[in-house]
């Protein structure tokens, strides 16, 4: 489904909160690919080197969790950081059945890039927000994702 102009949508849409968050959705999700892909990276790829820059070695598991990404998911986009040297895989050394992934050195340059084109994209998507606005507006979003129940 192509995203519509609120002012060229019915009035109906242009008060529906979900629509407009959807537009918004759609919007963000254009920016941050074309962003991302320029950079030979994926969102996902910045989500899971988050983490591990945040949190520190974890588990393919605990970091799908920690990223909110599905865990099989998870296995190819590691594959493709590892091949480009942004992170390691080691034995457990509790459980040799199991890896720990750890951030290099370059993963957390690359990590910085991100965050630049982080940055951009929500610079783009809040254009419109005086700095006040934007910060209260992120809060808020924050806030209903947080604080729903589960």
């Amino acid at each position: 489904m192509a995203s519509t102009s609120p002012d060229a949508a019915p009035a109906r849409l242009r008060h529906a909160t979900h629509w407009l968050i959807a537009q918004l959705a759609k919007h963000a999700q254009r920016r941050s690919s074309h962003a991302f892909t320029a950079l030979g990276a994926h969102p996902a790829h910045y989500a899971l080197l988050a983490a591990l820059d945040e949190f520190g070695p974890a588990s393919q598991a605990t970091l799908a969790r920690r990223a909110a990404l599905d865990r099989a998911d998870t296995a190819g986009l590691l594959t493709d950081l590892r091949t480009r040297g942004l992170v390691e895989r080691t034995p457990d050394s509790t459980d040799r059945r199991r890896t720990v992934i750890t951030l290099t050195d370059e993963g957390t340059t690359h990590l910085h890039h991100l965050d630049a084109v982080t940055a951009a994209i929500s610079d783009d998507l809040l254009a419109g927000l005086p700095p006040a606005d934007r910060h209260q507006f992120t809060a808020l979003l924050t806030r209903l994702l947080t604080d729903r129940p589960h």
